[in-house]
């Protein structure tokens, strides 16, 4: 693969790019992007115009710009990607544009080239996956303009123009493949009156197929007739395509013009991060804080009237035979605090939990003051996969402090458990996508550089970090019941149908995922049908109220659940709200079968496989809430009554 021979020097890159980009958070006192600062264009200077992937919504495999026959510079030099931006499949490579500062170019010839049947069996796979071509200048994405019927409606942005397209001539049925090979390029700026320079606020093209003529022998210095700036006669539609047939020659060209604007560099990416549906989300926040003061209506008149009550009436009870005559959650005091079956298990669960929750936190927050924005790719998923890195200190912490609870003593145990179950079962997902990807020659493709920094982050930081936790959290003192536990475990009554585990279980996940779903869509169309998704705002809110809500219904069924004597708690605390992963991942199987359109077998399973991934992630996460809502709720209720 054309990737392996820069994989090994990239993997030393990429860790020093992390570290970089840690630091640059720290010392950033800039509001568009932390630690970029604005590039100044004197008239005629060189714009270097680099090219990326090749994206589809189709297959969702990214390619290299240079795997189908486009015209090549002279000599093609990758830029240094970060490791978010190896991850997502961006190869960001120079291209043989040539534009210069305020100097409008009309019907520039890039290249001739002349099909065979291999590059045009290529270039027709791609035109019927619906590929899009990726350009950057100057930071920002080439775009397409598409302007809205409806007077007053903003321009509409999408990124990317179309290798080709699919039509039929008049008259005939047969399908044919046309490519866009002349391309209007509109380059936006805004200049300082002062210096006359100027910044560029704007990257936008207009693709075109046109079969292009010319009179005599082909030469470096032949002249077009279907498009020539000496004549005036320039491109402004598709009316003669050119087809894409082996044997064909295709010649690219491309116009240049430059447009002064009123937009300043520091607002540039506002029209590509346009939000017209701000009223969805508005809905959506809506829609969550009434659930959310439901479950607190719930929770406060258990808290308040109901348990205030009980307390009251068991702590006057002065005789055993009162005691005994009673019923609900005091009866199970000697068997509430009992370990649980499988407690290891549960305690690496809820380290893990930790972890996720301190990751989704500081990256939200990072993300909400503008340091993630989508000027800088590649950068929220460095910044969550060192954030998670990092907070296994914290796993270790939590899973041992819980541990020396439940009287366990082998906390290296414990704490290897933490920092290999969960990375493990994902890398092992991730392993198995990628090598479809491979397969595929795709450059979605982690190369092995790469997966080896990977595994360098999560055994030479992530491990000893949580082995760090685990030993501190096992020296503290270990955490006392407010109860005695009996040494004879309690016979627990039969069931009402509605207590039966299962059916609880799963009631408590549908109100959590309830209140995201609504954006969880958006989060969806971002990832899988290439847009920016830039409501960091919205989400941190919709995170709260998710926080919120997974707390409060897990301590609601909780008090059914004792009440009807039954004290095996802790495992179904971290059901309870994790179930709404089940939900989350239904949601996305609903959303393939919906939204998408994709056709191919590898395609559909990358996608259902990253899905999984999350919903798993979305697991660990709701259910450690769920369960440390309850943890402290029981330790409340059996710490205010007296205990003979």
């Amino acid at each position: 693969m054309e990737y392996r021979s820069r994989s090994i020097h990239k993997s030393t890159s990429i860790m020093i790019s992390a570290i970089l980009f840690l630091s640059l958070i720290h010392t950033s006192h800039c509001f568009y992007l932390p630690g970029v600062a604005p590039e100044d264009f004197q008239k005629g200077d060189p714009l270097k115009v680099k090219v990326n992937k090749l994206t589809s919504i189709k297959t969702q495999l990214p390619y290299s710009y240079y795997s189908l026959p486009f015209c090549p510079p002279k000599k093609i030099v990758d830029s240094a990607e970060n490791l978010g931006e190896v991850l997502r499949g961006d190869r960001i490579e120079n291209s043989p544009y040539v534009f210069k500062m305020r100097e409008p170019q009309m019907c520039s010839v890039l290249c001739r080239i002349t099909l065979d049947a291999k590059t045009a069996k290529q270039f027709k796979e791609k035109i019927d996956d619906e590929y899009r071509v990726n350009m950057i200048l100057d930071n920002l994405p080439l775009v397409v303009p598409i302007r809205r019927l409806d007077q007053g409606s903003p321009t509409v942005y999408q990124l990317g123009y179309h290798v080709g397209l699919k039509g039929q001539y008049t008259g005939s049925k047969e399908e044919k493949f046309f490519i866009h090979n002349h391309l209007a390029f509109t380059v936006k700026y805004h200049r300082d009156p002062q210096t006359d320079s100027a910044r560029i606020v704007g990257f936008e093209v207009k693709p075109y197929s046109i079969k292009h003529e010319y009179e005599g022998k082909w030469s470096e210095n032949t002249r077009l007739t279907t498009c020539d700036p000496h004549t005036k006669r320039t491109v402004v539609n598709s009316n003669t395509p050119q087809e894409v047939e082996a044997n064909k020659e295709i010649i690219f060209t491309y116009d240049v013009e430059y447009q002064e604007s009123d937009v300043k560099w520091a607002s540039r990416w506002d029209a590509y991060l346009l939000m017209s549906d701000d009223q969805i989300h508005w809905f959506s926040i809506v829609n969550s804080l009434m659930i959310v003061l439901f479950l607190s209506g719930m929770v406060a008149m258990i808290m308040l009237r109901t348990l205030y009550r009980d307390i009251s009436k068991y702590n006057e009870l002065e005789t055993q035979e009162e005691a005994q005559e009673e019923t609900g959650w005091k009866l199970v005091h000697g068997d509430v605090f009992r370990p649980p079956s499988n407690s290891d298990l549960l305690c690496v669960y809820v380290g893990t939990g930790i972890q996720f929750l301190g990751m989704v936190l500081v990256t939200m927050i990072f993300a909400v003051f503008g340091f993630l924005s989508p000027s800088n790719r590649g950068g929220l998923m460095t910044a969550m996969l060192l954030l998670w890195v990092f907070m296994g200190i914290f796993a270790g912490y939590a899973s041992s402090r819980l541990y020396k609870m439940f009287k366990g003593t082998e906390w290296k145990k414990i704490s290897l458990k933490t920092a290999c179950l969960f990375p493990g079962i994902v890398f092992a997902i991730f392993f198995v996508l990628n090598a479809l990807i491979w397969g595929q020659k795709s450059s979605g493709a982690v190369p092995f550089g790469t997966m080896f920094a990977l595994v360098v982050m999560w055994f030479g930081i992530s491990v000893p970090l949580v082995f760090v936790g685990g030993y501190i959290g096992f020296k503290k003192p270990a955490i006392e019941d407010p109860v005695k536990t009996n040494k004879i475990p309690r016979q627990i009554p039969e069931q009402a149908w509605y207590m039966n585990p299962i059916f609880s279980i799963l009631i408590g996940g549908i109100l959590p995922f309830g209140a995201v779903f609504i954006e969880l869509f958006f989060i969806l169309t971002s990832i899988w049908l290439n847009q920016f998704y830039y409501i960091f705002g919205f989400l941190f809110l919709v995170f709260i109220i998710l926080l919120i809500t997974c707390a409060e219904i897990t301590i609601v069924l909780c008090y059914f659940q004792l009440c009807s004597e039954d004290y095996l708690w802790w495992w179904r605390s971290y059901l309870t709200s994790g179930s709404s992963a089940l939900y989350l991942f239904l949601y996305a199987t609903f959303y393939f079968f919906t939204k998408l359109e994709i056709t191919k077998l590898v395609s559909g399973m990358l996608y259902f496989g990253y899905m999984l991934i999350a919903s798993y992630a979305f697991f660990v996460l709701t259910g450690t809430i769920g369960f440390y809502a309850c943890f402290w709720f029981t330790r409340l209720i059996y710490s205010s009554v007296k205990i003979d």
